[in-house]
Parts: structure tokens; sequence; C-alpha cells
């Protein structure tokens, strides 16, 4: 990736000691930037602030008249987009998180080496670029009603909101902040992590780990590799992915499953970009790209204490959540389409033809298991197809098995039921008549107004459908 060129960047310095200023504006010149505002009292600079237009700014913590906690805050209201550094004596945890939740992008703790203040001023201000992009992306998204799907190959959308996820991914490509994936299971997420690899043009490769169930030592060792003699049957040195993905990604899955010592390692990564094989005491250095993706909610693993808040707030600069495919429904047509044909080729099979009511009916469908079931669902449609004809009937018969047993439910108690997946539910009792008017109406809705796959999804023939419609019609109740 092509160093960028940041010495025209204005950037404004706050700390009350006068040695440690002097020597983070020493640090600056020297790396080449020339515009350094420094400032030994807090309240001076902040009426700068307001009047002086600055592309970055870095903070001490402890200062008089205005403490850099509230320093910090005033500059996040003046000027979101303006990325704030602490740099503090301070080493204390919960100050390093509440400083990155009131707007801080870094915590870096004193004393510190030229390169890593100068790696996370350089990332402050890739950042402050990357915002402005998307903040020029969103006003496009609300100008422009039909956007133009980036150039990935692997994706079939034609979603509006996944297509704006899919240009979000395009432009935090050139960063080389991590990025956060969710999404339920199935709904692609390493796709995005993918195409995320693929759109920042990085020359090493993409290398895929799903670290769920993986205990430290195991996680330590496929991620940092191990020394000869580090463990039992340790014979040689190995390398770990890390390695493997230099100049290019690394993709941790299932990120929320990781255990407490392993996601202590993760943050030196992050922060230092550095990392020790098993049975070495010599620290490596990373290039590597980290993007991660989970299913949990990353927010509720941090607040119940299962995740790391540092950890958190190191990984969430850019996220990117993937709706599931019962969001997206004029996706499932294409996606169908598209499995089908790989599913005919990988089979050996001509080429087979459908009805319209066949997707249609596959959109009311909930897809628990999102595109990865669509995909299972019609490779087990083809193999099952015996002519060059797909039926309905063999499809219905196919999802019927993904269903809940008829009886069986995922409540224990009347103070846990809630609405269906499908969105039906009655404020008390229905009566039958109620009851049946609701459920014909939402059949018809899935449906898409077509009635023979309303009648499909009721257990009737249409012409019993059109019955009770004409009956319903002649009672008023339509």
């Amino acid at each position: 990736m092509k160093r960028q060129d940041f010495s025209t960047y204005p950037v404004m310095i706050v700390d009350d000691e006068t040695d440690a200023l002097a020597l983070l504006e020493s640090f600056l010149y020297h790396e080449g930037f020339q515009k350094v505002l420094a400032f030994d009292d807090s309240l001076t600079a902040l009426e700068n602030f307001k009047k002086e237009e600055v592309a970055l700014v870095v903070i001490d913590l402890r200062m008089p008249k205005l403490h850099g906690r509230d320093l910090l805050e005033e500059f996040s209201k003046l000027k979101p987009y303006v990325p704030v550094i602490v740099v503090t004596a301070e080493s204390h945890i919960d100050t390093a998180i509440d400083c990155m939740k009131t707007g801080a992008v870094d915590y870096l703790t004193k004393p510190i080496s030229i390169n890593r203040f100068i790696a996370s001023v350089r990332r402050a201000l890739e950042l402050r670029i990357l915002n402005e992009d998307i903040m020029s992306l969103d006003k496009t998204a609300a100008s422009d009603s039909q956007l133009t799907v980036p150039n990935i190959p692997s994706f079939i959308t034609q979603d509006q909101e996944m297509i704006s996820i899919l240009r979000y991914a395009e432009v935090v490509a050139k960063s080389r902040q991590p990025v956060l994936i969710s999404g339920e299971t199935g709904v692609g997420k390493e796709l995005v992590a993918r195409a995320v690899h693929t759109l920042s043009g990085q020359k090493g490769g993409f290398v895929s780990i799903n670290i769920a169930g993986l205990d430290d030592q195991m996680f330590s060792d496929t991620l940092f590799g191990h020394r000869r003699g580090a463990f039992t049957g340790a014979l040689g040195d190995r390398e770990g992915l890390i390695m493997k993905a230099a100049n290019g990604t690394i993709f941790l899955d299932e990120i929320g499953d990781m255990n407490m010592s392993s996601q202590i390692k993760l943050l030196r990564l992050l922060q230092e970009n550095e990392y020790y094989p098993l049975g070495s005491d010599t620290p490596m250095r990373s290039n590597a790209r980290l993007v991660v993706a989970t299913n949990r909610n990353l927010r509720q693993c941090m607040n119940d204490g299962k995740f790391r808040k540092d950890l958190y707030y190191r990984l969430c600069t850019h996220q990117v959540t993937i709706p599931p495919l019962r969001k997206r429904t004029g996706d499932i047509p294409l996606l169908f389409e598209h499995y089908l044909r790989i599913a005919e080729k990988a089979m050996g099979k001509g080429r087979l033809s459908y009805r319209k009511e066949l997707t249609d009916f596959l959109v009311t469908y909930d897809f628990p298991g999102n595109v990865r079931e669509l995909q299972s669902i019609v490779h087990d449609f083809v193999s099952r197809t015996e002519t060059s004809w797909l039926a309905t009937p063999l499809l219905k018969k196919i999802m019927a098995r993904e269903q809940l047993p008829s009886g069986e439910s995922n409540t224990t108690s009347n103070d846990e039921l809630e609405p269906d997946v499908n969105g039906i539910c009655f404020p008390s009792f229905p009566t039958l008549k109620y009851a049946e008017s609701v459920l014909i109406d939402k059949a018809l809705e899935l449906a898409k107004n077509n009635q023979g796959t309303a009648a499909g999804l009721l257990g009737i023939t249409r012409q019993a459908l059109n019955n009770r419609l004409r009956r319903n019609k002649a009672n008023g109740s339509d």
C-alpha cells in the first residue's frame, strides 16, 4: 500500500509539561510534519481549536485549568471529525476505555517510542481521510436511490442496504485499521472480509481462521507459531498464520468466542503490531491487516464481562453489519438462480427450468441459516430432481424438514410468547373468523398476492382460498 504524505497536515499538541511537549513536537518535525501547534495551556489550546482548523490533536490528561478528559470531550463536541490521540502517564485500563468511549482514536502511555507515536499519528490521519470519504458516500447514498454495486465478483445483490454496505467496505478497505463484521450465521461475513482484502489492493494473501473452541495455547500456536522445544512435540520452528498473512489480511472468524488470555495477546498485536511465538522472548513484527467477524453481540459480551472493553474499542473502528436474508428478500431469486446453475454443473445435469411461483414460495421462507441454508436447499433440490423441470411441491417437501415438527415450540411459557418469524401476533385470543382473515392476508402479503403460493402456505387448495376470499368480501371483512 502506498505511503501517504501527511507532511502538510497541521497537528496540535497539548501538554503542560514543556519537556514532553518539546519531545512530541520534535518527533513530528523529524517525520516531516511542517505545521505543529504546541500548547502548554489547555484553555489556550481550546480557544485556538475553535478558531483554527487542524487535522489531528494530541493531548495529555493530567493538566491544570482544564483536565485532558474534559478537553477531549470539548474537542469531540466542537469538531467530532478531528481525531484525538491521548498520550499520558496514566496506564489504568478504565481510563483508557473512558477516553476511547469519549472519542479518542488512540491511547498511548508514556514513555513512548517515536515509532509507536508516529504510527498512531499516521493511523489517526488515515482515519480522518476515511471518515471524510464515508461522509461523502452517505451524501451520495441520500441523493441517489439506485446505487451502483462495487465491482466485487463474489457478491450477488440488488438490495440497496447491502449495496451501501459494500460501498462502505470499499472505502474502509483503504484503511489499516481493523474491520469488525457482524451478522447471523450464514449471511456471508467471510465474503465481506475477502471483499475488504480484494479492494485494499494489498499484495499479500488472505488467511482465514475460525477461532471458536481454540484454547489459549492452540490460538497462540495457530496464529503466532512456535519455537522448537516450546512444548512437548514441538520438534522444530513453525511459522504462525500471522506470518503467512504478511502484506495481506488475517481474518479471525467467531471473535466473540475468544477466551480472555487470547484476547490480551490480540490486544498487544493491535496496539504494538508485535507478537511472541510460543517459546520465544523475541517479539516479531506484523504488517497484516486484521478483519474479524462474529455472530454475537460484542457490546453485550463486553457488558457481561466476557469480552475485554479495551479490545472491543480497538476493533470497532470500522463496523459492518450484514442484514439477514429475510431482510433482503429481493436477493433470494438472484441467489437461487446463481446456486441452481452451480448445482447443475456440479451434478452434470442439463439446464433446469422452473415457474416464478417457485421463487415466490422461497421468498416466504424465513431462512434462519441465511444464504448458506439457501445454497444447501438448492443443491438438495437439484440432486432430487429427475427431470428437466423443478417442481414446487418437491421444494416444499425439502423445506418442510427445516421447520419445527408439529406441536413443538421454542417458547416455554405464556410470558415468553413473541410474534413468530413472519410477524403475526394477536393482542388477545382471536376468534376463528378473525384469525382466518389475518392468516389469509399475511399469506397473500408473503406470496406477493400469488394465490397459488398463498394457498400452499395455508395448506389449502387454490380453489378453497378463492372461496374464502369471496366469502370474506361478501361479509365485508376484506
